[in-house]
């Protein structure tokens, strides 16, 4: 049987090391992901959202959002990391995002608590209302059962500390989506500090392994995030989207200040670096689903 993501990504999570991935908006932010040498993409919602100019809230349709992790997919051999949101309705709605995401050959699901449409967990003044928690079990156990190979990662994100409900509903939470099969659960949090983040890791009792994002506490590193054990893989959610628009916004800034390009060349990549990776198409074929 020709291996797959979905299997690789499984036995990268078996060796119980540290995973890395980078959370990705279009194919040529994944192929840098990948040149980065990182162990994944993560096909962000936030990303995705943001290349279409619109809010995190739940706006694009699942096709949309799809189309984009595709084309990721396509150009990579690393596994992508499909950010489902929540699941898009209901647990027949999930059930169904669960067959298209793994029909397109994508590694794995995140699907979150939230109620929908759910607004993006780090924006100001956002609310976060949750789903309760037999209901969203009740999503994660149709997502387990829609999936064809037990290879496919399914990934419950649980956002009571993005809504304030503390540490013992995060972690109540976190032992109701394993027990309902998910095989990794995302511990989402808004604070500035990593501290009640590293509390709820200190406190887990469970068998599985979280997923963390620290967008805001970026002080929490790998070195760090190893000795505390108990996570299975760490999402740099935003960053490359965001780089990519400052370093944007400065460059044409300074033409049009400069009248002319003759002061940025030093900012931009080559058009041998940029043919490279164009030609890297034919190359990324082997990455598909056989």
């Amino acid at each position: 049987m020709t291996p797959t993501k979905a299997s690789h990504l499984r036995s990268l999570l078996g060796t119980n090391r540290l995973l890395a991935g980078v959370g990705a908006r279009d194919a040529l932010d994944a192929r840098l992901i990948e040149k980065a040498q990182f162990d994944f993409v993560w096909a962000s919602s936030f990303c995705i959202s943001a290349a279409n100019c619109v809010p995190d809230s739940s706006i694009l349709s699942m096709t949309q959002f799809l189309d984009a992790a595709r084309a990721m997919n396509q150009a990579v051999r690393l596994p992508v990391v499909f950010d489902a949101d929540t699941g898009y309705g209901d647990e027949h709605n999930a059930a169904y995002a669960t067959k298209r995401i793994e029909e397109a050959g994508l590694a794995a699901l995140c699907i979150e608590d939230k109620v929908f449409p759910k607004q993006s967990s780090l924006r100001p003044g956002a609310s976060h209302g949750l789903l309760p928690i037999e209901e969203f079990t009740r999503k994660i156990k149709s997502a387990v059962s829609a999936r064809q190979s037990e290879d496919f990662v399914i990934i419950a994100r649980t956002e009571a500390l993005i809504a304030g409900l503390g540490r013992e509903e995060a972690l109540r939470r976190a032992h109701a989506y394993e027990e309902a099969g998910a095989d990794c659960i995302l511990l989402h949090s808004k604070s500035k500090s990593a501290s009640e983040v590293v509390q709820c890791l200190r406190a887990w009792t469970g068998r599985a392994r979280f997923v963390i994002v620290p967008t805001n506490y970026p002080d929490l590193i790998e070195p760090v995030i190893e000795q505390l054990g108990k996570v299975a893989m760490v999402i740099y959610g935003n960053h490359s989207v965001r780089a990519a628009v400052k370093a944007v916004r400065d460059v044409l800034a300074e033409i049009r200040a400069a009248h002319g390009v003759h002061t940025v060349g030093d900012r931009l990549a080559t058009l041998e670096e940029m043919f490279s990776l164009q030609e890297d198409f034919g190359k990324s074929e082997t990455a598909k689903e056989g």
